[in-house]
């Protein structure tokens, strides 16, 4: 993996809510680094009604990448869980772990209809794979399969904030499972990486939509946020020495690397 990387996480290439409506506003994020890593939910895989425009956008993204000399990574989230690979990335020999996020839950995403209808074949799934207990390998297996079990039966007809929050509370539950997995996702990810990669002190990840900067556990952990509203999207670099995170500024035609927000020392261990 060729340095600097950036990671960047949720663009939902053509989502109805994206922020994203032209893919040549990401061309700066991608241009003058060594590789990029998207972190999961890049494009709309198992969603219907966004597909054919998300592929042909993603496939853009890929073109532009490809231009500017940039090596790919792409991660598995749970609306694109059909990219090859482990489903995650270590930097800094491991003291970086890199994942989308789907996995630090046991239902993926527990705020979903579907989770909250589908909890015994929920159950079920993991009768079959019990080995993701101990195994972080087939946990992003389950994790991937829990994706297609709980695959959006249909979605949100509305754009506009008040139309989705509208959604969001109904049923109340789902309301409650939102606040819940917010206020808990980061404990969630230094749990994960002490079960799974206990040589990991940094968690980057995404899925959750909640930007942020946290101590958890002696870990670092960073939610990337997404290119959806409310929430605003963060990029992360690692250059060999130095991770740094910002705020993606979105003003203009182009999306650009704002101001950096924090710095840390990581460099590999012999």
């Amino acid at each position: 993996m060729k340095l600097p990387v950036r990671i960047l996480s949720d663009l939902h290439l053509g989502h109805r809510v994206s922020r994203i409506s032209d893919v040549e506003s990401l061309r700066p994020l991608v241009s003058g680094v060594g590789t990029v890593i998207f972190n999961g939910d890049t494009w709309q895989e198992l969603a219907r009604p966004f597909r054919e425009r998300s592929a042909a956008m993603l496939e853009e993204l890929k073109a532009i990448c490809a231009a500017e000399g940039t090596e790919v990574v792409f991660l598995s989230g749970n609306h694109d869980p059909g990219w090859p690979g482990p489903g995650w990335a270590e930097l800094a020999a491991g003291r970086i772990l890199v994942t989308h996020g789907d996995a630090l839950f046991s239902d993926g995403s527990p705020w979903s209809r579907e989770a909250l209808l589908r909890q015994e074949r929920v159950a079920k799934l993991w009768q079959r794979h019990q080995e993701a207990a101990d195994d972080p390998a087939e946990r992003i297996v389950l994790a991937r399969k829990m994706a297609l079990l709980l695959r959006a039966a249909e979605y949100p007809k509305g754009k506009r904030l008040w139309q989705r929050a509208l959604d969001a509370i109904n049923p109340p539950r789902r309301a409650f499972e939102m606040l819940r997995v917010w206020t808990t996702q980061a404990d969630a990810a230094a749990a994960f990486a002490g079960q799974y990669f206990p040589q990991a002190e940094v968690v980057i990840k995404g899925h959750f939509h909640r930007p942020g900067i946290w101590h958890k556990r002696g870990r670092l952990i960073i939610n990337l946020g997404a290119f959806m509203n409310p929430c605003p999207a963060l990029w992360a670099d690692y250059d060999g020495h130095f991770l740094r995170c910002g705020r993606v500024d979105e003003r203009g035609p182009a999306c650009r690397t704002g101001e950096v927000t924090g710095v840390w020392r990581l460099m590999a261990k012999d």
